[in-house]
């Protein structure tokens, strides 16, 4: 017998929240984003109408005013939303244990039972969603999550799609491959080298052919666009612990040298250290996300030699991962950085001869006594030389208004 799995997914959820208690964003076009009067984020969520502009999620707020110009911009709030989504998994686990959040919007459940019709439930869910919550979601049926996902995506907003064995050919295969769970750009890109423009393409290569240009990677696409996933949901009370904190922001102007870059990382960094010691942990691979002003973006990262939470270390790793990889082709216009591979901060701290050990324990305990002169008077308090060199570049608290990256890494 087929699994029976959903996969739910709310609309426009954080622009969907703040309507709820902004009733002058109903009917215009409204999204949340940053800081308004300067450069600081992007948008996280538009409503219907702004999608109707052409606004995109991920672009900044000044590109997406240009093409909407009335557009309403509110700020974030994030412990609402993460209200908001506990909510919602508060009326799937009324149905199965086994619900899987993937952010903080969409989830899969997987809800199998001998005699369950899955576009029943869908529907019960989605109403119920809507009575009690005031929210709206899509939500896709499937034997698989991962055309699940694209049935959720299929139609929006507030709607049910099934994709079943009798009709994945006919609803997915002509999708574009880029709609494929995972496909980011640069494997869009390549397979589209090869000519491969949708999901039909991708399945009726040969897996042999798929692994020649992408190794195991290539057999993975191959089960994904053939419907042949059989990846199980997870149980909610399995769900997995966050895999790295980290910090990005759209910078206040363009950046255009290393010095600039440098400001930027120091401060996100410092967020990424403070967050690390309030959980209790630290890391060692170190990531840096990079975009710009053409907004072509790419990642580096790098495993330190040791787990840390001092900012000077993962701003100075992340300073290295930087310069090694980006030769200034284009000004920089959003910079990110995180940090993975997480252990609790009792860890045993490995000692050495040369006394690099004894000096980032030093380092260390110095942080964490800033931490608190920081808590009671501000950000910034405290803080290095280099960022006194540009007030315009460094007079930003990621800590508290900008997006966190913070979760499971895919």
């Amino acid at each position: 017998m087929d699994r029976i799995i959903l996969h739910s997914d709310c609309n426009s959820f954080y622009a969907s929240v703040e309507s709820l208690y902004r009733p002058e964003m109903r009917g215009r076009p409204a999204a949340v984003g940053g800081d308004v009067e300067q450069r600081h984020g992007v948008i996280l969520a538009k409503n219907e109408q702004a999608k109707k502009y052409g606004v995109k999620t991920g672009e900044a707020l000044w590109q997406a005013r240009q093409k909407c110009p009335d557009l309403m911009v509110v700020p974030p709030r994030f412990e609402l939303y993460k209200q908001f989504s506990r909510l919602c998994h508060q009326i799937y686990l009324e149905y199965t244990d086994r619900v899987e959040p993937f952010g903080l919007d969409e989830c899969w459940l997987d809800v199998t039972a001998e005699g369950a019709n899955g576009v029943q439930l869908a529907q019960e869910i989605r109403l119920r969603i809507r009575q009690e919550l005031g929210i709206t979601v899509s939500i896709g049926v499937s034997y698989n999550k991962i055309f699940a996902k694209l049935g959720s995506d299929y139609k929006k907003p507030d709607a049910v799609t099934e994709i079943h064995r009798g009709n994945f050919k006919e609803m997915v295969w002509p999708l574009p491959v880029g709609a494929l769970l995972y496909v980011g750009r640069v494997t869009q890109r390549k397979l589209q080298s090869y000519c491969k423009h949708t999901i039909g393409d991708l399945a009726d290569t040969p897996e042999k052919t798929l692994k020649s240009w992408f190794g195991k990677w290539g057999s993975v696409l191959y089960a994904y666009a053939n419907g042949f996933d059989n990846t199980p949901v997870a149980r909610y009370e399995d769900r997995e612990e966050a895999k790295s904190i980290g910090n990005s922001t759209t910078t206040p102007r363009d950046l255009v040298d290393n010095e600039d870059a440098k400001i930027i990382l120091y401060v996100l960094a410092d967020s990424v250290a403070r967050r690390l010691r309030e959980h209790g942990c630290k890391g060692r691979t170190i990531s840096i996300s990079v975009r710009d002003n053409q907004l072509e973006t790419f990642g580096r990262q790098h495993a330190l030699s040791h787990y840390t939470n001092s900012a000077a270390e993962i701003a100075q790793a992340g300073m290295e991962l930087f310069m090694q990889h980006y030769h200034w082709q284009r000004p920089v216009r959003s910079l990110g950085i995180s940090i993975s591979d997480l252990v609790s901060d009792s860890t045993p701290l490995q000692m050495d001869l040369f006394g690099a050990g004894q000096e980032q324990l030093r380092r260390e305990q110095l942080e964490t006594a800033v931490d608190s002169l920081k808590r009671r008077f501000g950000t910034n308090a405290v803080q290095p030389a280099v960022l006194l060199q540009d007030p315009e570049l460094s007079g930003f608290d990621p800590k508290h208004d900008h997006i966190m990256l913070y979760g499971p890494i895919f």
